[in-house]
C-alpha cells in the first residue's frame, strides 16, 4: 500500500518549529548587534551590523569570574548526589522492609517542600555554621533539595535489574558490595546519567540560594551577574543575550552527550 502523506502532521510541524526557532533567532541576533542597532531593527529585525562586542564586554563586567563560580558549584553538587545517591538507591531497592519503606517515604517528603518555604531556617543554619556569603553554602542546600528526586530516579532505574541477576552473583559469592559495584552501577548508566544532569541543571539554573545566602560580588554565580547588565537608566539586552548564550553552552553540551541515557533512565523512573 502506498503511505499517503499527513499534510496535517507537516503544517503542525512547521507551526511547531516557528515557535521554537523565532524565540532562539530573536535571540541570537540581538547577541552580534550594538546597543543602539537593536534599538533601531527591533527583535525581529535583520542586523545592519555584525560585532562581537557584546561577548567581549560579558567578560569585561566579570562573567568569566561567575562562570567559574558556577562551574564550581556545579561540580560538587553532582559531586554530592553521585556520591550519595547510587548506595541510598540501592539499599531502598535491595532492603525490601517496612522500616526501609517508611524511611524512604519520609526523605521523599522533600519533595513536596519548596525551598522559598524554608529559605528563612536554611538561612539561619548556614549563618550558624559561619557559610554564609560562601560558595559551600551554597553547594549543601542545593544538593540537599537534588537528593530526593535524584533518589527516586534512579532508584526506579535499579528497579529494573531482575531480582535473578542478584541471585546469581550471590550464589558466586559476591558480597551486597560487589553486587553493587559490579551490577547494579554498570546496569543503572540510564539512571545515573539522569540525575548528574538533573542536579547540574538544578545547580547551574539556581538562583534562590546564591541570592540569599551570599552577598560579595567575588562569590557571585552567572545567575546573579546577569543583573550587571542593568542599570537605573535601563537594560543592555544585547549584552545580557550574550551573557544567557554564553552560559546555555556547557548546559547543552551536557545534554547532547547523555541525551540517550537521559531519555532511558526517565524511562525506568515507574520501576517493574
Amino acid at each position: 500500500m502506498k503511505a499517503r502523506p499527513n499534510y496535517a502532521a507537516g503544517v503542525g510541524a512547521v507551526i511547531w518549529l516557528a515557535i521554537i526557532a523565532i524565540p532562539l533567532y530573536v535571540m541570537l541576533q540581538a547577541t552580534f548587534e550594538t546597543q543602539a542597532g537593536y534599538g533601531k531593527t527591533g527583535a525581529l529585525g535583520i542586523p545592519n551590523t555584525f560585532t562581537f562586542e557584546n561577548y567581549v564586554n560579558a567578560f569585561s563586567v566579570g562573567f568569566g569570574h561567575y562562570f567559574v563560580n558556577t562551574v564550581i558549584v556545579t561540580v560538587s553538587v553532582v559531586a554530592i548526589v553521585v556520591v550519595l545517591v547510587p548506595p541510598l538507591s540501592y539499599a531502598v531497592v535491595r532492603n525490601q522492609n517496612r522500616a526501609t519503606s517508611l524511611v524512604f517515604r519520609l526523605f521523599l517528603l522533600g519533595l513536596a517542600i519548596p525551598a522559598q518555604a524554608v529559605i528563612v531556617p536554611i538561612f539561619y543554619l548556614i549563618s550558624l555554621a559561619g557559610l554564609y556569603d560562601n560558595l559551600i553554602g551554597v553547594i549543601l542546600p542545593t544538593a540537599a533539595f537534588a537528593l530526593p528526586i535524584c533518589t527516586l530516579i534512579l532508584s526506579g532505574s535499579m528497579r529494573d535489574i531482575t531480582p535473578e541477576l542478584y541471585e546469581a552473583m550471590a550464589v558466586d559469592g559476591a558480597s551486597p558490595a560487589r553486587a553493587f559495584f559490579r551490577l547494579a552501577i554498570p546496569l543503572s548508566k540510564g539512571g545515573l546519567s539522569t540525575i548528574i544532569v538533573f542536579s547540574a541543571l538544578q545547580a547551574w539554573n539556581g538562583f534562590l540560594f546564591p541570592l540569599i545566602l551570599t552577598q560579595s560580588d567575588s562569590n557571585r554565580v552567572i545567575t546573579l551577574g546577569l543583573f550587571n547588565f542593568q542599570t537605573q537608566y535601563g537594560v543592555n539586552i544585547p549584552g545580557l543575550l550574550a551573557a544567557v548564550v554564553m552560559s546555555m553552552v556547557p548546559v547543552l553540551l551536557v545534554y547532547l552527550f547523555a541525551r540517550r541515557s537521559l531519555v532511558q533512565g526517565l524511562m525506568g523512573v515507574g520501576g517493574k
